[in-house]
């Protein structure tokens, strides 16, 4: 009976696989396509225009003559379109933004239909409200659906447990904040979907305050010692030679929603069908990461370069809160980023030459005992490196196609359904080993006693 179910129903549908991301997704995918101990056997690629997936899949199949793949019809406008597309898959990958426009009726149609849901967004706004709305559906249907599957936010998220991991009790963390520095051998040019949703983030600042004051609160971890202060605005962080001020990216958002849910589970998600041998493997894992204040900076070598960065956040953040203001913004991308996002954007040698660095710089105590006696600073630094290729491109299709594998071949051992952040989903599986193999590394730079 499965059987006959299973026919003609694909292991992944690519949503929006002619989009600039979205291309290189399916580039990614293809890589594992029918190969030997691939789970992925089928992909269809589905939007709003034959002509134009056609294009990608050719581009995507270079230097091989173009995959024949199923093009099918799909409108994020046309709930219909998506509920036929959500029949016909285990999987769904979103790569359809801004999400907070396009992303709600394809999480409705895969919660309603039981259908797998991975996407690559890094909007808080509308992580939360699909949360709000259609974490219950999901649970009952056994669709199990995690944004988040890409640079936005798995390095924050796995590098988080990474560097967490390297306290061996006694000691524990108190805080880490983490370093994105991105380097070319070229210029960087930044996805112009992530430049407008900076900016209708900001436009909706307000709805995404309503929408927390309107949620019930959440548990927060106990963390051994003082909250951190504030700091400085821009930082010098001399060990790893970069000036930094602090990004307001989705990642420190995601980050808290992970630990929040370690909180009220402290052994993590219990999988669908897992054996006790997975189930003791993750309770194994999560005992072993330790909860801390998590920060995002964005660094470079230059201080120059600070103060550019924080002239775009000005013009976003002045112009981003009026109608006219946002018309300039959108249809001006490269004069108001001062030249790190256009419309059309990043050549394929841009992409190339492109990498990035992430340094998690953790603060905690030799022993968690120190920290009950009162106000005591930390005695303990432990550094860690998550490093990788072009941001936008290359790392987020590695991360969601890593992503999309596992739950093909590991759903058992995950849980039956419901909207997650993708750290308490996959912190406890290979996510790690794959990525490590996949281009992206994960390394300890140093660990040492501080005076306090």
């Amino acid at each position: 009976m499965e059987e006959e179910q299973n026919r003609g129903r694909f292991d992944v549908v690519i949503l929006g696989a002619s989009g600039f991301t979205g291309k290189y997704v399916l580039r990614e995918a293809l890589k594992f396509l029918n190969t030997t101990s691939s789970p992925l056997k089928s992909i269809a690629i589905a939007g709003r225009s034959p002509q134009k997936l056609s294009q990608a899949l050719e581009w995507a199949s270079r230097p091989n003559p173009p995959l024949s793949l199923p093009i099918l019809p799909a409108d994020t406008a046309d709930p219909s379109s998506l509920r036929a597309l959500c029949s016909r898959t285990r999987l769904l990958l979103n790569c359809v933004g801004p999400f907070r426009l396009h992303g709600e009726p394809v999480v409705a149609a895969c919660a309603a239909a039981g259908c797998d849901y991975l996407d690559i967004s890094g909007e808080p706004e509308f992580m939360e409200r699909v949360e709000a709305e259609h974490h219950d559906r999901a649970m009952e249907s056994g669709a199990l659906v995690v944004s988040a599957c890409g640079f936005d936010s798995v390095p924050a998220e796995l590098g988080v447990m990474f560097n967490s991991r390297q306290w061996v009790e006694p000691a524990a963390p108190n805080r880490v904040e983490a370093y994105v520095a991105l380097e070319s051998e070229k210029r960087i040019v930044g996805n112009f979907a992530t430049y407008e949703s900076a900016v209708l983030g900001v436009a909706n600042a307000h709805k995404l305050q309503q929408l927390r004051r309107s949620r019930p609160r959440k548990p927060r971890p106990q963390i051994p010692g003082p909250p951190p202060s504030k700091g400085e605005t821009i930082e010098n962080q001399k060990k790893i030679g970069l000036w930094a001020v602090k990004l307001p990216s989705a990642d420190s958002i995601v980050v808290r929603r992970t630990l929040s849910i370690l909180t009220e589970n402290s052994h993590g998600l219990p999988g669908l069908n897992e054996s006790s041998e997975m189930a003791e493997k993750r309770e194994a894992f999560w005992s072993t990461v330790k909860p801390a204040h998590f920060g995002v900076k964005i660094g470079t070598k230059s201080l120059l370069a600070i103060l550019r960065i924080i002239m775009v956040g000005v013009f976003i953040g002045l112009l981003g809160s009026t109608s006219f203001g946002r018309c300039l913004l959108l249809k001006f991308p490269e004069i108001f980023s001062l030249g790190w996002f256009r419309k059309k954007g990043p050549s394929e040698e841009e992409v190339e030459s492109a990498s990035f660095k992430m340094w998690f710089v953790g603060h905690g105590f030799s022993d968690a005992s120190i920290a009950a006696q009162g106000n005591t600073k930390p005695d303990m630094e432990i550094v860690t490196r998550v490093m990788g290729p072009e941001v936008g491109y290359l790392t987020t299709p590695i991360i969601l196609i890593q992503c999309a594998l596992i739950l093909l071949t590991q759903r058992n051992n995950l849980p039956k359904g419901g909207v997650y952040p993708p750290g308490i989903i996959f912190g406890p599986t290979d996510l790690q080993e794959r990525l490590q193999q996949n281009g992206i590394s994960f390394d300890v730079i140093s660990k040492r006693n501080i005076s306090s």
